[in-house]
C-alpha cells in the first residue's frame, strides 16, 4: 500500500530534522500490549539555534514529544490508540520518578503531537481540541495532547517543515518551496534527497501495475516536472555564462550536485546501496537529460546501467 511508503518518508523526514535537537527513537515500544510510537523526541538541553530553522515544527520540539503523523485524516479509533500510547508512556516515567524517589512535574512529562491533512469541527468538538492559531487544536491542558491540522496551516516559511506531510497540492506547493530554497540551507539537501527517494519509490510502484491514486500521480507528475526545469537551467546557464570568466561555475555546480544526489538517491532506492560499481556510472547517468536518465533509472537492471554505462565511466 503507498500508505506505507508515505508513512515511512515521514517518520525518515522527521528524524531528519528533528535530530539536530534532540534525541529520536523511531516505533517505540511501549508496555502492556505491545504498541509502537511514530517518532518519540527527548529535546537537547540547553537552546538550539537549528530550532529557529524549523518555524512552528521548531516550536514543537521545547520538551519530550510523541509525534504522530498521518497520511489520511485520523480517525477516532486512531485518536484512542494514540492516547493510548501516550498515558502509558506517562505513566511508565511516574513510576520510573518513584523508583528513583524524584518528582517529575507535569511540564516534564511528554506531549501528543497529531499530524493529520484535514479533520472536521465535529472530530475536532468532539474531543473538546480548541484552535489556539491556525491549524493548531489543543485538548484539555490534562491531556497534554494537539492536533496539528496541516491544510488549515497558513502557507508561510513558518509551516513548510509540516506543510511537506500534507497531501495533494498543500504538499506540491511545499515541495515548490522546498526547491525555491537558498541552496546552503541547512537541512535543504537532505530533504530534497528524501522528498525525491519518495517519489522514486511512488513511481517505481507505478511502474510495477501498481494502483496509485490521483494525488500521488499528481505529485510525481510535479516533481518529474521541476527535476526536467532543473536540468535545462543547467544547460542553459553552462551554455550562456560559460565564457564568463567562471561567473556560472558556482551555481552551474550546485544544480549538477542536485541532480547527482538524484542520482544516488534512485540508484539506491532501486539496488539498495550505492556500492564502488554504481558509484562510478553516477556521472555518466547525470550528465544526461531528464528525459533520457529518469527512464533509465526506472526500469533499467543493474546490470543493464552498469553495461550501458561503465565504459563511459572509464
Amino acid at each position: 500500500m503507498t500508505r506505507f511508503i508515505h508513512d515511512q518518508f515521514a517518520k525518515q523526514y522527521l528524524r531528519e530534522l528533528l535530530a539536530p535537537l534532540g534525541t529520536i527513537a523511531t516505533n517505540k515500544e511501549v508496555a502492556s500490549e505491545v504498541r509502537y510510537i511514530d517518532l518519540f523526541f527527548t529535546p537537547f538541553a540547553g537552546e538550539n539555534p537549528r530550532r529557529d530553522d524549523l518555524g512552528l515544527l521548531g516550536r514543537l520540539t521545547t520538551t519530550p514529544a510523541l509525534f504522530e503523523p498521518f497520511r489520511n485524516p485520523i480517525s477516532k479509533s486512531e485518536i484512542r490508540t494514540c492516547l493510548l500510547k501516550l498515558l502509558t508512556l506517562q505513566q511508565e516515567w511516574e513510576r520510573q520518578a518513584n523508583r528513583d524517589q524524584t518528582r517529575i512535574s507535569e511540564n516534564q512529562l511528554p506531549r501528543l503531537w497529531i499530524l493529520t491533512p484535514t479533520a472536521s469541527a465535529n472530530l475536532l468538538e468532539s474531543c473538546n481540541a480548541i484552535a489556539d492559531e491556525a491549524g493548531i487544536y489543543f485538548c484539555g491542558d490534562i491531556f497534554k495532547t494537539a492536533f496539528i491540522v496541516i491544510h488549515q496551516l497558513p502557507v508561510t516559511p513558518e509551516t513548510l517543515w509540516l506543510r511537506l506531510l500534507g497531501r495533494g497540492s498543500v504538499q506540491r506547493q511545499a515541495v515548490l518551496e522546498l526547491e525555491a530554497l537558498p541552496p546552503d540551507l541547512p537541512l535543504r539537501a537532505d530533504i530534497i534527497k528524501l522528498v525525491r527517494t519518495l517519489i522514486s519509490l511512488l513511481t517505481k510502484r507505478q511502474q510495477n501495475q501498481q494502483d496509485l491514486d490521483r494525488e500521488d500521480r499528481e505529485l510525481i507528475m510535479t516533481l518529474t516536472e521541476m527535476y526536467e526545469e532543473a536540468m535545462a537551467d543547467i544547460r542553459q546557464e553552462a551554455k550562456a555564462e560559460g565564457k564568463a570568466e567562471g561567473k556560472a561555475e558556482g551555481r552551474v555546480e550546485g544544480k549538477a550536485e542536485s541532480n547527482r544526489s538524484f542520482v544516488e538517491a534512485m540508484l539506491e532506492t532501486r539496488f539498495g546501496a550505492v556500492d564502488g560499481e554504481l558509484a562510478a556510472i553516477v556521472e555518466s547517468i547525470a550528465s544526461l537529460s531528464a528525459a533520457e536518465s529518469t527512464p533509465l533509472l526506472l526500469n533499467s537492471s543493474r546490470a543493464e546501467l552498469l553495461a550501458r554505462f561503465s565504459s563511459t565511466s572509464e
